[in-house]
């Protein structure tokens, strides 16, 4: 028998996620997914940029917000809290329209894959 804090969220549980938010259409108009880094054991520490299209000048002038998850790998919560927040933001009510057009947001989901994939609570693999 195992107990465990949180409900788990893995790294594959996070890939899932944004294998099927990058494949839906609306989101491609305002949703960007990229690779921030390699961690050193050679995992892809991913970014999303989410802003409404707009000339490179307008989405200059917008303020922003960077939003990182998952600091430690132990803390599953924040990954569940991100996942919701980044489903609302590329939602299609209208507050999160008009987020989008004011902002932009820098969000990396998961910060330390490495801890997250080896199981560590508050460690990465250096």
């Amino acid at each position: 028998c195992f107990l465990a804090m949180c409900y788990p969220y893995t790294y594959t549980d996070l890939h899932n996620f944004l294998g099927q938010l990058c494949s839906a259409e609306q989101s491609s108009e305002f949703l960007q997914r990229s690779q921030l880094c390699e961690t050193p054991c050679g995992y892809s520490c991913e970014m999303l940029t989410i802003t409404a299209s707009a000339s490179a000048a307008v989405v200059s002038a917008r303020k922003t917000f960077v939003i990182t998850g998952r600091v430690h790998p132990g803390e599953s919560n924040s990954s569940w809290i991100i996942e919701g927040m980044v489903k609302f933001l590329t939602g299609s009510s209208s507050v999160a329209q008009a987020l989008r057009e004011a902002f932009v947001f820098y969000i990396v989901p998961m910060i330390n894959p490495g801890g997250v994939i080896h199981g560590y609570y508050r460690v990465s693999n250096m």
